[in-house]
C-alpha cells in the first residue's frame, strides 16, 4: 500500500446520536490511527436527538460546524453552505472528501468537485427516496441524487438493497457502487451480559421477558407499529416488558398514550444512551423489534445479534440482509402488526428456538460488522482512488 498519508474530510449534515454518525466517527477513528489527517465538517445538531461529539473518547481532530448546513431543504441556507464548503475544501487542500447523508451528500459532493478535490466519495446510509413519501419528493430526491452522483468517484452503501434501489432508479450505474457494511464495536456487544443493577434502575422485573427497540423517538422509526404490536403482545402475555433506547420529539406523546391505556408500567424509556453503553441495554432484553419503514441497514439489529439476541423486523431495505428469516429472527411484511405479534409470541413460547436464533445471529455478524474492518476497507479504497486520480491529472 502507498505510504502517502492522506488529508481526508468527512461531511455529514448533523452529528446527532445515530447510526450514520457513529459510522462516520468510527471511520475517522480508524484513519487517524493509520496516520492520516482527518477533519469533520458538519451542521448544527439541535433538539432531543443528542450530540454524538460529546464525550466520545476520540483523539483530538479538527471539527468545523457550518451553521447553514441544515437538514431541511432551504435554498438560501443550501447555497450559503455550498460556498462555505467550497472555500473550506480549497483552503484545506484535501485529498479526499467523503460525504454522508442526503443533504450533506448533495451539497458536499458538488462543493468538493468545484473546489478541485481529487477524490470525492459518498456513503448511502439510508435512501433519500422511498415508497413512504410523496411522489413529488421521490422525484425531487432521485433527480438530486442523479445530479450529485455525476460529481463523485465512488458511492458506498451500507447494504446491497441500497445499491439495487439506486440502480433501479437510475441514480448511477452499478459499477459505481460498492457495499461497505456499517462497522461497530462488535466486541462490546459480544461481551455484554445481564445486569441486575441496570434492570433495577430501569424498573424491569428480574425475570420479565423484555423486548427492546433502539431508535430515535421520531415518526420515521416505526413507533406507530411498535405500540399496537406491544398492546397485542400484552393481551396474551401481560408480564412482557418493553425497553425503548433513544429520545426524540415523540417522547411526550408516547408517554401520554401509554398512561391513557394504563400500560405505562410495562414500558421503560432509557433515553439517550452513549454508543459505548448501548450494548449494556440491549443485553437486558430477550428480543429486538425493528419496525421502521425506512432504513439503510438496521444497525440496532446487528447490535442485537452480536449480543446473541434475535430480532423481528419488516422485510424492507437492508433488514433481510441481517435478519435471515427463520434463522436469526423473523422478517414480516411491512406494517403487518399481526405477524410481528404472532412471531413474538412464538419465540417467547419457545426459549430454545429463541436462543438458537440469537446464537446463529452472533456467529454471522461479529466479524462482518467490525468497525476496524470497515475503516480498513475504506482506507484501501481512498488510497487506490487517489493514486488513480492523481496519475490521470499529472
Amino acid at each position: 500500500m502507498d505510504e502517502k498519508k492522506l488529508r481526508i474530510c468527512h461531511v455529514i449534515t448533523r452529528m446527532i446520536v445515530g447510526g450514520a454518525q457513529e459510522n462516520t466517527l468510527l471511520t475517522i477513528k480508524g484513519h487517524l490511527a493509520s496516520g492520516h489527517q482527518v477533519e469533520l465538517a458538519t451542521g448544527p445538531s439541535p433538539g432531543r436527538e443528542g450530540k454524538l461529539l460529546e464525550n466520545t473518547g476520540m483523539p483530538d481532530f479538527p471539527i468545523v460546524e457550518f451553521p447553514d448546513m441544515v437538514r431541511e431543504v432551504s435554498p438560501l441556507h443550501d447555497l450559503k453552505a455550498f460556498f462555505a464548503l467550497k472555500k473550506y475544501f480549497k483552503s484545506g487542500k484535501f485529498d479526499v472528501v467523503h460525504t454522508h447523508s442526503s443533504k450533506a451528500g448533495i451539497i458536499g459532493r458538488l462543493a468538493a468537485r468545484a473546489a478541485g478535490v481529487p477524490v470525492v466519495v459518498h456513503t448511502v446510509h439510508g435512501q433519500a427516496f422511498h415508497p413512504y413519501q410523496s411522489k413529488l419528493k421521490n422525484r425531487l430526491f432521485i433527480f438530486l441524487e442523479r445530479f450529485a452522483a455525476k460529481y463523485c468517484d465512488k458511492i458506498y452503501a451500507v447494504a446491497q438493497a441500497m445499491i439495487d434501489q439506486c440502480v433501479a432508479a437510475k441514480v448511477a450505474p452499478r459499477e459505481k457502487y460498492m457495499v461497505v457494511y456499517s462497522g461497530m464495536d462488535t466486541t462490546a456487544f459480544d461481551h455484554a451480559v445481564r445486569e441486575e443493577d441496570l434492570r433495577n434502575k430501569l424498573g424491569i422485573p428480574e425475570n420479565a421477558k423484555t423486548i427492546c427497540t433502539v431508535a430515535r423517538l421520531f415518526h420515521q422509526k416505526g413507533y406507530e407499529f411498535v405500540i399496537p404490536a406491544a398492546e397485542k403482545v400484552l393481551a396474551s402475555m401481560p408480564d412482557v416488558h418493553f425497553l425503548f433506547v433513544g429520545d426524540g420529539p415523540m417522547y411526550d406523546d408516547l408517554n401520554k398514550y401509554l398512561k391513557s391505556k394504563n400500560i405505562d408500567k410495562n414500558f421503560h424509556f432509557a433515553g439517550l444512551v452513549p454508543p459505548s453503553e448501548v450494548c449494556r441495554y440491549i443485553a437486558q432484553s430477550d428480543l429486538l423489534w425493528h419496525l421502521s419503514l425506512h432504513e439503510g441497514l438496521p444497525r440496532a439489529v446487528v447490535q442485537a445479534l452480536a449480543t446473541g439476541i434475535p430480532a423481528i423486523g419488516f422485510a424492507l431495505d437492508g433488514t433481510p440482509e441481517v435478519i435471515i428469516n427463520g434463522e436469526t429472527g423473523y422478517t414480516t411484511a411491512a406494517e403487518d402488526v399481526n405477524a410481528v405479534t404472532a412471531r413474538t409470541l412464538e419465540l417467547f413460547q419457545n426459549d430454545d428456538l429463541r436462543r438458537s436464533m440469537g446464537a446463529k445471529g452472533k456467529e454471522k455478524v461479529l466479524k462482518q460488522f467490525d468497525w476496524q474492518l470497515m475503516a480498513d476497507i475504506l482506507e484501501k479504497e481512498f488510497i487506490t482512488l487517489y493514486n488513480i486520480k492523481t496519475k490521470v491529472t499529472k
